[in-house]
């Protein structure tokens, strides 16, 4: 009885051990092998949009004996100047602190060490109107309400995905017809694909645009939002054959 126990258990441990043994991994099929020559070609598809967001900068910079009294001036303006973007219709979500700064004023002279004048706050925010018309209607209101410092524009579009795409089929279109061409220039036609790579969207800088307090407000700030041009390049990799 006790041998039948012990041969059982040296039974079910080898049947624990083959169970716990990992299974090895079957490789899988290698790649196929290039068999003709690869060709590289870079392609660029290209959009033109109208820009339906622009991002501008406001700002108020005021100036006060000390510092409690510069940035007491400042939020008081500051505050006017947002909550007249509100009363535009700015959401809340568009309109962002993009800098806050303190900084004495100095009065230099030769051979004596500076001299504390003075005291300048700053308060800046990024603005994204989704209006591009009413845009700079806002901007003079803006300033009549207390900002004295305007940055930007910069365009954009807000939902890009669409004109990426069609900037994509046209960049690998482009790609297939230069393919052909060396192909039927050297003799050989195009096989398969072999790799695609995108590069980066690119866009044309901002215009910048500076306004101050002086300006004058005998009509809207004109802002012409003209077109937008996005960018796709790709990298595609022919087999000729």
């Amino acid at each position: 009885m006790i041998k039948h126990r012990a041969m059982f258990a040296a039974t079910l441990s080898a049947a624990t051990l083959v169970v716990a043994s990992p299974v090895a991994a079957q490789p899988g099929p290698p790649p196929p092998m290039m068999q003709g020559t690869r060709l590289d070609i870079v392609a660029e598809g290209e959009v033109n949009r109208q820009p339906d967001l622009v991002t501008i900068g406001a700002g108020v910079v005021t100036q006060a004996a000390t510092a409690s009294e510069a940035l007491a001036e400042n939020a008081r303006r500051m505050t006017a100047t947002v909550a007249a973007l509100r009363r535009a219709g700015v959401a809340d979500r568009d309109i962002q602190t993009s800098s806050i700064s303190l900084n004495p004023q100095y009065r230099y002279g030769e051979n004596v060490p500076p001299v504390i004048t003075g005291y300048q706050a700053s308060n800046q925010v990024s603005v994204r109107f989704r209006d591009v018309k009413r845009s700079g209607a806002i901007l003079d209101t803006l300033v009549a309400q207390g900002a004295n410092q305007i940055n930007g524009p910069s365009f954009a579009l807000d939902q890009p995905d669409a004109a990426l795409d069609e900037a994509r089929v046209q960049a690998i279109a482009k790609a297939r017809a230069r393919a052909e061409l060396y192909a039927k220039a050297a003799g050989l036609r195009v096989g398969r694909i072999l790799s695609i790579r995108e590069g980066d969207a690119a866009a044309p800088p901002p215009q910048p645009m500076v306004m101050s307090m002086r300006a004058k407000m005998e009509s809207d700030t004109p802002i012409q939002p003209g077109e937008q041009k996005l960018v796709v390049a790709v990298t595609v990799s022919f087999e000729l054959q």
